[in-house]
C-alpha cells in the first residue's frame, strides 16, 4: 500500500503542527501542508486546525512509496525526468492507490521530492520531477509562465496533410448526465492553443502520425482539440466515442478486446515526446527514449 496509518499516544496537550513536525521530523511548512491534506487524526477525528491543542490517540497517514524499478532517463542534482508508461497514474488518485509514478519519485529522492506537472494516466512519455521544494517551486512557476515547452506524438484518425493552428477555448464539463467528457469547446471557456504538425499518413488504415505542441496547459487539451477538428486520437475512450462506450470505460467495464474493437487500440495513442526548459542558466531539450508503437 502506498499509504499507511501509524498510531501513537501523547499525554500532554500539544499544538497539532508541532506533533507532526516532531513525529515526521519535517519543517513547519511541510507540517502545515500535511494537515491541510487531512492526514492528521486525534481520537479518530480529522484535525484541520493547525494550532489546535491535541492529546490522546494520534493517527498519521504517511506515504510509504513502493517501487517497481522505474528509473529516470535523465537527472541532475535538482530534477529528474521519467519516461512514464501508459496506464500509470502520475499522482495517487486516493489513499487506496497502490502504485503511481509518485512512488518512484519519493522512493528514489525522498519525501520532499515531487512531480512538477501531470499528464493523463493513459498518456505515455516524459514527466518532470523536482528533487526538492525549491526546484518544485521553480518548475511550477515556469509552467505557469509558459516557459516550459512540450511536444507530443499522437496517432489520429483521418488524413492531416498540413500544419494546423487550433485556437479554441476549453471549458470544464459539469454535467455528465448527457455526455461523458471532462472538457468541451466553448466560447466562455479558458484560452487554449495547440499546433498540430503532420509527420506521416498511413493510407492502409487512414491514420496520421502528428506532432502536437500545446501552447497552453488545459486539461485534455490535445485530445479535445483534435476531436474538435474531427481527427480524434486513436484509442481515446472518451473523445470521439459514444456515451455507452465512454461510460463503460469510466466504470471499468470495457475489456481490452472490446476497447480495441470499438476504439481502435488498447490505449490512448498519445505520447509526451520531448520537453524543453531552462534551469540554472542551462537550456535543456530532452527526448523520450520510447515511442511505444506510435510510429508507422
Amino acid at each position: 500500500m502506498a499509504f499507511e496509518k501509524i498510531d501513537f499516544f501523547i499525554n500532554e496537550e500539544t499544538k497539532a503542527f508541532r506533533v507532526v513536525m516532531d513525529k515526521l521530523a519535517c519543517s513547519l511548512r511541510d507540517a502545515q501542508r500535511y494537515i491541510d491534506k487531512q492526514r492528521l487524526f486525534c481520537e479518530d477525528e480529522i484535525v484541520s486546525q493547525k494550532s489546535r491543542y491535541i492529546k490522546g490517540k494520534i493517527s498519521l497517514i504517511i506515504f510509504k512509496p513502493n517501487t517497481k524499478g522505474l528509473i529516470p532517463i535523465f537527472q541532475t542534482d535538482d530534477f529528474a525526468i521519467f519516461d512514464k508508461p501508459s496506464g500509470l497514474l502520475v499522482h495517487p488518485k486516493n489513499r487506496h492507490t497502490s502504485y503511481s509514478l509518485t512512488d518512484e519519485v519519493k522512493y528514489l529522492f525522498g519525501d520532499s521530492a515531487n512531480i512538477a506537472h501531470r499528464i493523463d494516466k493513459e498518456t505515455s512519455g516524459l514527466v518532470l520531477a523536482a528533487k526538492h521544494r525549491e526546484a518544485e517551486i521553480y518548475f511550477k512557476n515556469a509552467f505557469q509562465k509558459k516557459e516550459i515547452k512540450k511536444g507530443y506524438l499522437a496517432l489520429t484518425k483521418g488524413k492531416i496533410d498540413k500544419d494546423i493552428f487550433i485556437n479554441e477555448p476549453i471549458k470544464i464539463n459539469r454535467d455528465y448526465s448527457k455526455i461523458k467528457i471532462k472538457v468541451f469547446i466553448d466560447k466562455s471557456g479558458k484560452d487554449a492553443k495547440t499546433i498540430i504538425k503532420p509527420i506521416k499518413y498511413n493510407y492502409e488504415n487512414d491514420t496520421t502520425l502528428v506532432e502536437a505542441i500545446p501552447l497552453t496547459g488545459r486539461q485534455h487539451q490535445i485530445r479535445i482539440h483534435l476531436f474538435h477538428m474531427k481527427h480524434s486520437i486513436i484509442g481515446d475512450p472518451i473523445y470521439g466515442t459514444d456515451y455507452k462506450t465512454a461510460s463503460d470505460y469510466l466504470d471499468g467495464k470495457l475489456s481490452k478486446k472490446e476497447r480495441i474493437k470499438l476504439i481502435g487500440a488498447s490505449r490512448l495513442m498519445l505520447h509526451a515526446n520531448w520537453i524543453e526548459f531552462s534551469y540554472n542558466d542551462t537550456r535543456y531539450k530532452i527526448y523520450s527514449k520510447e515511442d511505444l508503437g506510435l510510429r508507422l
